[in-house]
């Protein structure tokens, strides 16, 4: 490529707000390169970015440690591989601070707000130590279904990713390079907004938690089949990319066809502390089960 890398990512600015590179002059220079576009690619290669928003950055509103140097090493495999990667997705977390996981939702016995990362459960309503304000009948049903259905326990978050505001914007380094690939390769970013309804957890980009609607997000499942390689990447790893993996590999389970064109980058994601263990065992599972590729950005992927 005739653009150098750091004529679309300044390393100094990932996870803050300002963004000192003009994305009409990067767009200019993406449009000036003569890469093969995407639909001519012999190989087709999808890169799944999971949640890369600035909350979630190091210092964000609901900051995952070594998030920063995720994204650098994110930027870095887009770019070395850009002419390889057909297209890509993004996901973005999206929410509004009346939702069942942020404090203004929960009160005690004295009227008190739940400090972050609480974590509320059946017997917890049960005995009133808390109490939603905001439809209790199905929230407790929520917290019910979550208990039986095995899913993390209801935790509360920091307020994070609130729509409109520049938390909820994907990091600005990555959107760089995202949007010049998408020039570049004459490919339009396919956006996954999630988490907006207020009765429900949605980590994964497939489906909530629990909701009484069953919503599923088939569309964005059944075009996973067109790729030959599918790479993810994101934050963060204990929860938003672990529950989206883990439900594409859910809905393709008597398919390993599918599921072995997984490639997960792990050196691009990172856990929110006290998940790790729990974590690592997860995509152990993954491996052993459904085949999965656990690799690291630094390996030959891409043809």
């Amino acid at each position: 490529m005739n653009t150098t890398y750091s004529e679309i990512i300044n390393t100094n600015y990932i996870g803050t707000t300002e963004n000192p590179i003009s994305l009409n002059e990067i767009l200019k220079k993406a449009n000036e390169e003569h890469l093969t576009p995407a639909s001519q690619n012999h190989e087709k290669v999808l890169f799944l970015g999971i949640d890369i928003q600035q909350d979630f950055m190091d210092n964000g509103a609901l900051g995952v440690p070594g998030a920063k140097q995720d994204v650098l090493r994110i930027t870095k495999f887009i770019y070395d591989n850009m002419d390889k990667i057909s297209n890509i997705a993004v996901s973005l977390d999206t929410h509004l601070p009346h939702q069942i996981f942020h404090p203004c939702w929960w009160i005690d016995e004295n009227g008190n707000h739940p400090a972050p990362y609480t974590v509320i459960t059946l017997a917890d309503l049960d005995a009133g130590r808390w109490r939603a304000v905001i439809n209790p009948q199905a929230s407790r049903e929520y917290v019910k279904h979550l208990e039986q259905d095995a899913k993390k326990a209801l935790c509360i978050w920091t307020y994070h990713c609130l729509q409109g505001t520049s938390g909820a914007a994907l990091e600005n380094q990555f959107a760089n390079m995202v949007y010049f690939h998408s020039v570049a390769k004459k490919t339009v970013v396919q956006r996954l907004v999630k988490g907006q309804d207020p009765l429900s957890e949605m980590y994964g980009i497939v489906k909530p938690e629990y909701d009484t609607k069953g919503y599923i997000n088939l569309d964005f499942l059944n075009k996973l089949e067109s790729y030959d390689k599918i790479l993810i990447a994101g934050e963060a790893k204990s929860h938003c990319v672990l529950e989206s993996i883990h439900q594409i590999l859910e809905y393709y389970e008597t398919r390993p066809e599918i599921t072995k064109k997984v490639y997960i980058l792990e050196d691009c994601m990172s856990s929110i502390p006290g998940y790790e263990d729990m974590t690592e065992q997860t995509f152990q599972t993954f491996r052993n089960k459904y085949q999965v590729n656990l690799v690291k950005s630094t390996d030959s992927l891409l043809q």
